[in-house]
């Protein structure tokens, strides 16, 4: 079942945002402590409320336990002097809990986000991948999604993890 999520997933939710934060931490222990979670309770339960942030949820057959999640925020850039006025569907996270995985959870969240956009009347759907997560970018690719943008950097001090 894919629904919005609600105040009584946060446990679940929270879980997942571990896990998620873990495959970040893992991959560039300078920029993400681990564990940890990018919202508390209390932040979550606002976010669910708010109509240009939801939050979707696959769940079990029960509808007991969140299996994944799509966190996703609604941008539009209105009399930007450079940027056209479309309305995008940013997924700010995509989580599948890593006893679900293989069983298609992300597919089917990503293409319930894609079905939420088109009603919502969205141009696009867009989202960032860390250089460090590629099977996270292999799997949207999969989905069809192609590069938009790619951020760069230059790391400029040796940090506690080169000690």
């Amino acid at each position: 079942m894919i629904r919005r999520a609600e105040v009584r997933d946060i446990p679940d939710i929270l879980n997942l945002l571990v896990q998620v934060d873990m495959v970040h931490h893992n991959g560039r222990p300078d920029l993400f402590k681990g564990p940890a979670t990018k919202y508390n309770a209390e932040e979550l339960a606002a976010i669910f409320t708010d109509e240009n942030t939801p939050v979707f949820v696959l769940t079990d057959d029960a509808d007991a336990h969140v299996l994944g999640h799509a966190f996703c925020i609604m941008q539009q850039h209105r009399d930007d002097h450079v940027l056209t006025d479309i309305k995008t569907l940013y997924i700010d996270d995509i989580c599948v809990d890593e006893a679900a995985r293989r069983q298609h959870v992300g597919r089917r969240l990503y293409d319930a986000v894609l079905e939420y956009a088109r009603s919502a009347g969205c141009y696009n759907v867009t989202l960032n991948v860390w250089a460090c997560n590629p099977s996270a970018q292999a799997f949207y690719e999969s989905c069809g999604m192609k590069p938009q943008k790619i951020g760069m950097e230059t790391i400029l001090q040796r940090g506690k993890q080169d000690d």
